[in-house]
């Protein structure tokens, strides 16, 4: 018996996540969750589902459009899951500028706007922009959505979203846009679901990854964040410099001749804990090292980190909880307690021992502020985007 399947897509720069569900009652149900690494040769696709963990190995090699390893993938997924056909596909693109207020489904014309921003996002539009059309051409008649990061920042006001530059370059979308906005929808909803009376509170949401920012909450509404006009904002990432003073890029470009595709190789790929470290990006290998150069990334990325949370409680008049999120926040206690330390002054007070054993709620009973630690869920927010856009009239999943 054939049944409802919603398949998401969460590109990065170099990875391809995915998600499978199942759609009950308007409801899209996780079932199954899915990596494609781009950078391995032969490529594989990993697949958990529940305690079941596969590694299926793929023939198809990575190109341009990348129809083959989608086409692979795809039959794979049909044959495994005995789907006879996908009911839709839900992207996660990155950059929505101001013409995307939510999710929308994927016509020629919303396809052409995507396009549009892909300067704005070089890292992660185009991603998106190749899964799209390699599914419109091997599935012409498989219905796509698309939700953007930037979406849930739109509540922001013209204020915070301002450059201190000449005001004609706001007009003409030069502004502080902000990112992992699906991450911040989800931690949102999950705590106003768990913990209300925080929720309607001041929260900054700390979404530390490979990627990194974060963002300050008033009742659940984005009303800053550290990210800007592109991903290279904010805090320190795994790659990636955060916040610069741009006379230093002047300098280099000037000085030193750089030129603009070194610095952006440099600014996306060669910077953050990476560049600090000399060793590593990845900050489960920094905590295990015991050179000081590990250490050192590893307190740079707090304190920023700290000093930014400390600034968005400006913009919120206050600060009544954090909660830690995605890979680092989520499972590195050693930087949420350095982060914790350094916020102190502000009444933050940690639990050792909760915060070592991973629990939820993370603060000291001396504490003023909520501490909290959430792992965030992306592919789940794309699914249920898609939902309200395919699962009720006039456009249903499955027509019948």
């Amino acid at each position: 018996m054939a049944r409802d399947v919603l398949l998401s897509f969460n590109p990065g720069s170099s990875t391809i996540k995915l998600g499978l569900f199942a759609v009950e009652s308007g409801a899209p149900r996780a079932f199954g969750r899915g990596l494609i690494d781009l950078r391995h040769a032969p490529l594989s696709l990993h697949l958990e589902q529940g305690s079941r963990v596969d590694d299926v190995k793929l023939k198809a090699a990575v190109t341009e459009d990348l129809h083959e390893v989608l086409e692979e993938t795809l039959d794979w997924l049909a044959r495994h899951f005995a789907i006879d056909e996908l009911a839709a596909v839900a992207h996660r693109v990155v950059h929505g500028g101001d013409r995307f207020a939510g999710p929308t489904l994927v016509t020629d014309e919303t396809l052409a706007a995507i396009e549009a921003l892909a300067p704005l996002a070089p890292l992660h539009q185009p991603q998106s922009l190749r899964l799209i059309r390699a599914l419109r051409r091997l599935r012409p008649k498989l219905p796509q959505t698309a939700s953007f990061d930037t979406a849930f920042h739109r509540t922001q006001s013209d204020l915070v979203r301002r450059f201190a530059l000449p005001r004609a370059l706001f007009d003409e979308g030069i502004k502080r846009y902000g990112f992992h906005g699906l991450s911040y929808k989800y931690i949102a909803a999950q705590l106003q679901r768990r913990h209300p009376q925080a929720a309607a509170g001041r929260v900054v949401v700390a979404h530390l990854g490979s990627g990194a920012s974060l963002c300050g909450l008033e009742a659940g509404k984005s009303r800053d964040t550290s990210m800007s006009f592109s991903t290279l904002d904010g805090i320190p990432m795994a790659t990636r410099a955060g916040a610069l003073d741009p006379g230093v890029l002047l300098h280099l470009q000037k000085e030193r001749g750089m030129s603009i595709d070194a610095l952006e190789d440099m600014l996306y790929h060669r910077s953050g804990l990476l560049g600090v470290s000399g060793l590593s990006a990845d900050s489960r290998e920094l905590v295990a090292s015991d050179a000081p150069e590990a250490g050192e990334a590893l307190a740079l990325l707090a304190l920023r980190t700290a000093r930014e949370i400390a600034a968005t409680a400006t913009t919120l008049g206050g600060l009544d909880a954090i909660v830690f999120t995605a890979g680092i926040g989520a499972h590195q206690p050693t930087v949420r307690e350095t982060i914790c330390t350094h916020l102190a002054w502000l009444g933050a007070r940690i639990d050792t021992a909760a915060n070592n054993a991973q629990r939820e709620r993370i603060d000291a009973a001396d504490s003023r502020l909520a501490l909290f630690v959430m792992p965030t869920d992306e592919e789940q927010v794309i699914a249920e985007e898609a939902c309200e856009i395919l699962c009720t009239p006039p456009q249903r999943i499955r027509p019948s």
